[in-house]
């Protein structure tokens, strides 16, 4: 099979297409033919070896954590041939491979009316926002939220998640990106480079996506019972984290976790209209490198995405 992979830590260079075996079946496991995986900001700190504590998979590694393709075995309860979408959960990833091996609890049929693309866009980002607004923040129907970093992969569907749990969604972006925010339906819109967020006060919850309003100087935005949630693993937040379960902070770092039943979740949300994923552009399989390097921009409205052409 054709599969991206890289042999040593370094830039988006580092990333080439090469043969390699197709994955054989594994106890647990279900082969899936892959149409699209998309591209993370996970995979970038992967490759540069900023986390490498994290992933300790021998090289050749194969990026990619976000897979949606046609399942080849039987997945516990999904047929052999069911168009599939997932999040693969351990950290050596596999998704940029014609083939990949996934777990079956990490597989949820695709949801009528998206395409490969579409659905390869939504598991990690759908996950983390929902793990971390319903799970670690407990958003209830009429809670004010600040979304900081509404228009990049999480926050595109952290927004719509939001006002599915019945929020009022305060989203902080740039100028050129708040047309897209209110349209997936933010409340508020908030130029970072401009408003002065200091005079949004008394919130709920306060999700910092972007990893540019730490704890610190959020809790002066939230109300006497908010709680704060970032997704950014620096050494403060992972400390905090740990005292939150704990019971005795209450900033949470969310660590995402890949389970069929949360993909329904998403699953039922898209199939009633009221989250669709936001992709910004789609790349061949065989330019990851590029898709790596447009992502470090930063500038990402939504998702970048590969196709890949599935095995015969």
């Amino acid at each position: 099979m054709k599969a991206i992979v890289y042999d040593r830590f370094g830039p988006p260079e580092v990333l080439e297409p090469r043969a390699l075996p197709d994955p054989g079946p594994a106890p647990g496991h279900a082969r899936v033919a892959v149409h699209a995986a998309a591209v993370n900001p996970k995979d970038v700190l992967l490759r540069k070896g900023k986390l490498r504590w994290l992933a300790r998979a021998p090289f050749p590694r194969v990026p990619g954590y976000d897979v949606a393709g046609v399942l080849l075995d039987d997945a516990e309860g999904i047929a052999a041939g069911t168009p599939v979408y997932g999040m693969i959960q351990a950290h050596s990833g596999g998704a940029c491979a014609q083939v990949a091996s996934v777990p079956f609890d990490e597989l949820a049929p695709v949801p009528a009316g998206l395409s490969m693309v579409e659905a390869a866009s939504l598991p990690l980002v759908g996950l983390t926002a929902l793990q971390a607004l319903r799970d670690e923040l407990g958003v209830e129907p009429g809670q004010r939220v600040l979304l900081n970093g509404a228009s990049g992969g999480v926050g595109t569907v952290a927004v719509q998640i939001a006002k599915a749990l019945g929020a009022e969604v305060i989203a902080v972006c740039s100028a050129r990106n708040a047309p897209l925010v209110r349209d997936l339906g933010a409340d508020v819109v908030l130029d970072y480079q401009r408003d002065d967020l200091k005079q949004t006060t008394g919130l709920d919850h306060v999700f910092d996506i972007y990893g540019t309003l730490p704890y610190d100087r959020a809790r002066r935005l939230l109300g006497s019972k908010g709680r704060y949630c970032t997704a950014i693993p620096s050494p403060p937040a992972i400390l905090r984290g740990l005292l939150r379960r704990a019971g005795v902070h209450p900033a949470a770092l969310v660590v995402v976790r890949s389970r069929r039943k949360d993909l329904a979740q998403l699953s039922e949300w898209v199939e009633r209209g009221a989250l669709r994923p936001v992709v910004d552009r789609v790349l061949p399989l065989e330019e990851a490198s590029a898709a790596h390097a447009y992502l470090e921009t930063r500038r990402a409205r939504g998702k970048v995405v590969l196709e890949v052409t599935p095995p015969n």
